[in-house]
């Protein structure tokens, strides 16, 4: 854990003073400091493109009054630096008056390891697996034309101090892995990738089985893409894989049930409050406290403990993902979902692990009782409207279904539709709930966080397919 206040002119006592001082006639607000470290390593075309190391240290003071949002940062940590702050957030809200909300639950609960993953190996230990990973894929195939691979690391300890001297800690580890492959045969190139990553040491993603997984499956996601055919287009019936399609969820859905969209009636959700809006069997969650998952967190970023909120029970709609501000103004509690990327940025509400879980049904039931369909294995990327709902996302590896049998894969398939009406739509739920490899970032507002996905694998008994092919 960092201190803050080891090389600085400003003592921790004098934050306090200036924090309470400052927040007195506020409704809530913190001082959050944020010191992080991250690295990033590059191999790409037979060589180390890139190796790169950044040191990041700074405070965000947030004060809040009504719905109005004072916000100061800085990216040094002193006693004139903080008052300059103080003063900013005074003047802005000098016309406005609260009374402080001092309440927080607190929590002993840790969901990873106190560690810096950057220092557990050394830069020659992993360029030395990337270049391991760079001659593995092209000796397994005279088809790979170029190879991409990448480690990424960081560790970001923060410390959340409130009016009175209430202060919470966190040290967050992250890591990611990842692996691109070009093939080409007879004149035609296509690509595959595949990544893993969490909240845990560097240890797993350098034993040997486990990278030579991740080039194995980038190497195989690019040869079906090498034999896939034109995608059909149309109205039919789509069946979505387990684990990362999720990611369909979290854009059409799961940003629909954040509580600011909701507050200020921006969300196609913001009326539906206890009212079905998905079919019988649908549950979806949004969790913080799986262990060493990318999108966990043991406090988020206002220092309130990370929960599972469940955010749509057997299809009814059942909370939304709070902050503190959104959840005082809708006369509600936080679910711990207050999220910012760094101490420059304001807090919001914001998805941690998004889940649809387990169902009865059997992945081989959805693809027998399809005539005419898709089967929807992994998704690139994709573009929402929050406040219709609409989405488009493009399917990264994909296959038709003809006569309840999985046929050739597909190129260039588009899914077409928008959440409301898609979660009324799914007439399967799987019995094979799987959690997404650990890669993913969601954006909002400017600003990118980790999160991560799951769900089984689902049939969605009519959804609009893009595709070149009629």
């Amino acid at each position: 854990m960092s201190d803050f206040f080891k090389n600085s002119d400003l003592s921790r006592s004098e934050a306090d003073n200036i924090v309470s001082d400052t927040l007195k006639k506020c409704d809530d607000g913190e001082l959050y400091l944020e010191n992080s470290k991250s690295e990033s390593i590059l191999l790409d075309d037979n060589k180390i493109k890139n190796s790169s190391y950044n040191s990041d240290l700074g405070f965000g003071f947030r004060a809040v009054s009504g719905e109005t949002v004072a916000y100061s940062h800085s990216n040094e940590i002193s006693k004139n630096s903080l008052k300059v702050s103080a003063n900013n957030l005074k003047s802005t809200l000098k016309s406005i008056q609260g009374t402080y909300n001092h309440s927080i639950n607190k929590s002993n609960k840790r969901y990873y390891e106190n560690i810096n993953p950057i220092e557990q190996k050394t830069l020659n230990e992993k360029i030395k697996i990337l270049n391991k990973v760079n001659d593995y894929l092209r000796s397994k195939n005279d088809n790979v034309k170029q190879v991409t691979a990448n480690f990424s690391g960081e560790q970001k300890s923060i410390e959340i101090i409130r009016s009175g001297g209430e202060t919470l800690t966190d040290v967050r580890p992250l890591v990611r892995f990842n692996v691109s492959v070009m093939v080409e045969k007879k004149g035609r190139k296509e690509t595959g990738g595949y990544g893993i990553g969490g909240r845990q040491s560097y240890d797993n993603y350098l034993k040997e089985d486990n990278w030579k997984n991740v080039c194995d499956e980038a190497l195989r996601i690019a040869n079906v893409n090498l034999e896939s055919k034109p995608a059909p287009a149309g109205e039919m019936k789509v069946v979505l894989g387990p684990g990362w399609p999720a990611i369909l969820i979290h854009e059409a859905v799961g940003h629909g049930l954040e509580g600011d969209f909701n507050r200020k009636k921006t969300s196609a959700f913001h009326d539906l409050m206890g009212q079905k809006v998905a079919s019988e069997g649908v549950t979806i969650i949004d969790d913080g406290t799986i262990d060493n998952r990318r999108g966990s967190l043991s406090i988020d970023d206002e220092g309130t403990p990370t929960e599972k909120t469940v955010l749509i029970e057997n299809g009814i709609l059942k909370n939304f993902m709070q902050d503190r501000l959104n959840a005082r103004l809708m006369k509600t509690k936080s679910t711990g979902s207050g999220r910012r990327e760094n101490f420059r940025h304001v807090v919001l509400p914001r998805m941690r692990n998004t889940m649809m879980l387990s169902g009865k049904q059997t992945q081989d039931e959805m693809i027998k009782s399809v005539d005419k369909g898709i089967f929807a294995v992994s998704f690139g990327g994709g573009q929402v409207d929050i406040t219709s709902g609409k989405f488009v996302f493009n399917c990264t590896e994909a296959y038709e279904i003809i006569n309840g049998k999985i046929g050739s894969p597909i190129k260039g398939a588009t899914l077409i539709g928008d959440g409301p009406s898609i979660l009324k739509e799914v007439s399967m739920v799987g019995n094979d709930m799987m959690l997404d490899p650990g890669i993913g970032t969601c954006g909002k507002a400017g600003q990118g966080v980790p999160v991560g996905v799951a769900q089984p694998s689902i049939l969605i008994k009519k959804m609009t397919v893009g595709g070149t092919k009629l």
